[in-house]
């Protein structure tokens, strides 16, 4: 089982509701499709980094310390949008750190289990 969060680039919307849908919008756009997989943009890339600034990805990881699913991370970005999964028992931590490092670099944060934004 997994945490998942989508983090992207745009404007904040202005409540929960709005933001599935945005969420949605962009996930059809940038990963649902069947079209060619669109390279993540620059942002996206450095928020990447930064959340692997602090765990390394799970493909590195030989002491079992990393929060992530899925690996590469980057893997689950495309465009403007990233929406990646965690590990259940480090979703806590995990996921605050993530949604505070996405609100630091103007990205918005939306919590897919509880349906709202974040933070």
């Amino acid at each position: 089982m997994s945490y998942d969060l989508a983090v992207w680039e745009g404007e904040r919307p202005p409540n929960d509701k709005a933001a599935n849908e945005t969420f949605k919008e962009l996930y059809d756009r940038y990963i649902g499709g069947e079209e060619e997989k669109i390279p993540p943009t620059e942002r996206i890339a450095a928020y990447v980094a930064a959340l692997l600034d602090r765990w390394c990805d799970l493909s590195e990881d030989e002491d079992d310390t990393s929060p992530w699913s899925t690996s590469p991370l980057i893997g689950e970005a495309a465009g403007a949008l990233i929406y990646f999964p965690m590990r259940w028992s480090m979703a806590a931590e995990a996921s605050d750190y993530a949604a505070n490092l996405a609100a630091s670099m103007g990205l918005i944060c939306y919590d897919r289990q509880e349906e709202r934004l974040r933070p």
